[in-house]
């Protein structure tokens, strides 16, 4: 029999309703009527599905509600494009969002269900690397709740970052088929597809006015299908839309093949074509890897600037007015090709004169850098280019042209100028230097933190600040504090809120109440009780994956980020080997017991990142089955770190490692993660870590190490490592235990390449920063013992971390560079 309701049926009650009975209404409904299972035959997963419809259907309606009230009113809008939205789970931020914990919970117990289980039954939407998916997913989030007309633009990666496993204790990279039971938040919008050529070749021709004009022919097509993901905000009914592009072939299959057989080829382009979208960053180790990314970066850009025109065009009629409606936020340089196709489109298929093409381009588009990191800076080959996109490298060579002659009127003379300003890097090959494009394309230029903006504008940048300084600004990045506490942290929030009230949700600055409470002791009492709640969670899940049990009680110190040489996850290692000396050799100087805690995934074709997580595991064999040793530290690396995986750590961790080389790190975003959980920071003044310091003051943060300008100075005077080796006993005795293969026993000279590398090389410093971040990690042992002074600082610490939500930094977008408004 279909569920019954004694006074209305789901057919008549508005999905607006929010009710325990309703949400139970639904949840029934959509599990018999849609899923065709009962309470007898639904497995989790099915509860998962008919909870997520009954959701899903809430948001619906707000969706339509707020998208035709953003048309009817023709408003300004904002368009984020980014290759990466690390969405995570959605389930816990919609019920979120909607107000509707409290009732999914009871509506689910009076059935007999663990709302907590049936959560767990999502896959994470892993369509992102690191703190950039992260970030876009955090701003999607304020925008929504800020009430901003937000628009995100992404790709629909069949295959998200990998499944990590350890075997042996090295990497192993598994596909992440996130896709493979279907995704209930997302809605296919096929009658917006968008066609993207790629190849051919351009000619000219005269249009009907006698006019010279060029057109891209003898093209390869693949289609862009729009699947769209609902963002809603905190409690205001506004419902935004993350649209992710999938690729599809234009073809089905070769009809002249099949007839003859050859089924393979029959299907051949169709398989080409849709690997556009099939995994999150291809290996570039290799031409055909470096084609594809930036196939990828193309296709979703194009589609998203058609996309736009189209929005533009249904309420708009004149394309000068674009800057009126447009603004186009680029999330770090990968979509910098969308200013060249938005040239391309003005000026091919429009007919807008140059002049005025270029300068609605330049109106419409905002850059965020994200890195000073060479790498990262997207120089594409430009024979690869032009072989690709014919058509753009012939815009780009004359967006060129006329900006060098800018550039040598302001400069007379100055050749040297004009070749480190070029967009095209001269040598073999030449490149094209998308990160130059983003500068002189977009009206606004910002970096991520204070330090790295200033970075931009003396290094990287500082010709084009020199031509363009009222370009330039920064924008610190923030996370939401909706996701990161309020659901990672359930209690910490229920305590928060029961004391200060829920203000903070929306305006996290109201934390800073919570600054009069550090001294009542039965608040610090409640506060530590927490925290020991959430390792003991974390704990049970270090248990069931690792067979590793670790101690509660012990300082939970925890490095959780993506493995990279600049990010010292060999600083990091080479202290917790230092710990494990000063136990063998002289345990009563050792002050604390720790649980270190790692993870963060390695690219696949990052050979030395992939090695220092083999070196992790090694250490841990080491450490943990020494008994003398595994009874005061212990190691544990946990495998696939993920947001959902991240959302336990946060709330249990006690010491945030934030190390990375100054200088190297833009900003990061896991500080925040850590600071608004109540970790304490242990970091460098690099990136986002300098304001956190001058937000919560020297004496509730640990800094260590050389600063900016010293490790430049030290770089400029010749360093070398071995000078540092030799002066440090400790650091001398890691060196020759890792070359006489101690950690390595199975396999001799397996971490040599790490010797080699640090003794002679060492580009992020570890040795010269080794003495004075095991003298701070003293200090942080000594404080560790006073339990209600380490309360006080935790406390201290979420007080002043209003700062970094990322309602504040959108707020700032929003004045300063998109000029819109926002709605609380």
């Amino acid at each position: 029999m279909p569920p019954q309701s004694d006074k209305k049926s789901e057919w008549v009650v508005s999905k607006k309703e929010m009710s325990k009975e309703a949400m139970k209404l639904s949840f029934q409904v959509k599990r018999q009527y849609a899923l065709s299972k009962d309470l007898y035959t639904a497995t989790m997963y099915d509860n998962y599905l008919a909870l997520s419809l009954a959701i899903r259907d809430r948001l619906i309606e707000r969706w339509i509600m707020t998208q035709q009230s953003y048309h009817k009113k023709n408003v300004r809008r904002v368009y984020y494009l980014s290759m990466e939205f690390l969405i995570g789970r959605l389930m816990g931020t919609n019920i979120y969002n909607l107000g509707v914990e409290k009732q999914c919970k009871e509506a689910l117990e009076e059935l007999g269900l663990d709302i907590e289980k049936v959560r767990d039954e999502e896959v994470d939407a892993g369509l992102g690397n690191g703190g950039l998916g992260r970030l876009a997913a955090c701003f999607l989030d304020s925008m929504a709740t800020l009430g901003i007309p937000a628009h995100g633009y992404g790709i629909r990666y069949d295959y998200g970052i990998f499944n990590q496993k350890i075997k042996d204790g090295f990497q192993v990279e598994l596909p992440d088929d996130w896709l493979r039971n279907g995704n209930p938040w997302e809605f296919a919008r096929p009658e917006n597809t968008v066609k993207i050529s790629f190849y051919g070749r351009t000619e000219m021709y005269q249009d009907q006015y006698g006019q010279l004009q060029v057109r891209w022919v003898g093209t390869e097509n693949v289609l862009a299908v729009p699947y769209d993901l609902p963002v809603a905000g905190f409690k205001n009914d506004v419902v935004n839309v993350l649209r992710l592009w999938s690729a599809r072939s234009s073809e089905e299959f070769d009809f002249d093949y099949f007839k003859s057989g050859d089924y393979e080829h029959a299907v051949y382009k169709k398989v080409l074509s849709e690997n556009i979208s099939k995994v999150l960053y291809p290996s570039d180790n290799i031409s055909r890897g470096r084609e594809l990314r930036l196939k990828q970066e193309y296709f979703f850009s194009a589609a998203a600037i058609a996309d736009i025109i189209r929005r533009f065009k249904s309420e708009n009629l004149d394309l000068k007015d674009l800057p009126k409606k447009v603004v186009i936020q680029l999330n770090d340089t990968h979509p910098t090709i969308a200013i060249v196709e938005l040239m391309r489109l003005l000026i091919d298929e429009y007919s807008v004169k140059w002049p005025d093409a270029w300068e609605i381009t330049q109106k419409v588009f905002a850059y965020t850098n994200h890195t000073i990191m060479p790498e990262a800076l997207e120089c594409w080959p430009v024979d690869m280019f032009e072989n690709l996109l014919p058509r753009h490298m012939q815009i780009i060579y004359e967006i060129n042209a006329r900006f060098l002659k800018e550039v040598a009127q302001r400069y007379p003379g100055d050749n040297d100028r004009l070749g480190r300003m070029s967009l095209i890097e001269e040598g073999s090959p030449k490149r094209v230097r998308m990160a130059f494009l983003a500068v002189i394309g977009s009206c606004s230029v910002n970096g991520v933190s204070a330090l790295h903006s200033d970075l931009l504008k003396k290094s990287l940048f500082k010709d084009f600040y020199e031509l363009s300084p009222e370009k330039f600004n920064n924008k610190t990045n923030g996370i939401t504090q909706r996701r990161w506490l309020l659901k990672s942290n359930p209690r910490l929030s229920s305590l928060i809120t029961k004391t200060i009230g829920d203000g903070w949700v929306t305006d996290m600055d109201q934390l800073e109440k919570l600054n009069t409470f550090k001294s009542k002791q039965a608040f610090r009492d409640q506060w530590f009780e927490i925290k020991k709640q959430n390792k003991n969670v974390l704990s049970a899940i270090i248990k069931s994956t690792t067979n590793i049990s670790v101690d509660p009680e012990s300082m939970f110190d925890v490095q959780v980020k993506r493995i990279h040489e600049y990010k010292r996850q060999m600083l990091f290692a080479f202290y917790i080997i230092s710990q494990y000396l000063q136990i063998k050799n002289n345990p009563k100087a050792f002050i604390y017991p720790r649980t270190f805690i790692v993870a963060g995934k390695a690219a696949p074709s990052y050979s030395m990142a992939k090695l220092t997580i083999k070196f992790f595991n090694s250490i841990a064999d080491i450490i943990n089955q020494d008994k003398n040793v595994s009874s005061k530290i212990r190691l544990v690396f946990l495998e696939n770190y993920r947001v959902s995986l991240a959302e336990r750590i946060f709330p249990a961790s006690d010491l945030s490692e934030q190390i990375s080389t100054a200088g190297t790190e833009a900003s990061g975003t896991g500080n925040m993660k850590f600071m608004v959980n109540g970790a304490l920071t242990v970091g460098t003044l690099d990136g986002a870590n300098v304001e956190m310091a001058q937000v919560v003051g020297d004496e509730n943060i640990f800094i260590f190490g050389l600063k900016t300008h010293e490790v430049q100075a030290l770089k400029n005077r010749g360093y070398n490592p071995r000078e540092f080796i030799e002066r440090n006993a400790v650091l001398r005795e890691i060196f020759r235990l890792i070359g006489a293969n101690f950690f390595c026993s199975q396999a001799p000279g397996i971490f040599s390449p790490i010797i080699e590398s640090l003794s002679q090389y060492d580009p992020y410093l570890v040795c010269a920063d080794f003495e004075s971040y095991c003298k701070i990690q003293d200090q942080i042992s000594t404080m560790y013992l006073n339990r209600d002074e380490w309360i006080k600082k935790s406390i201290i610490n979420v007080s002043k971390s209003g700062f970094f939500s990322s309602d504040r930094t959108i707020r700032e977008y929003a004045k300063d560079i998109w000029k819109v408004p926002v709605k609380n």
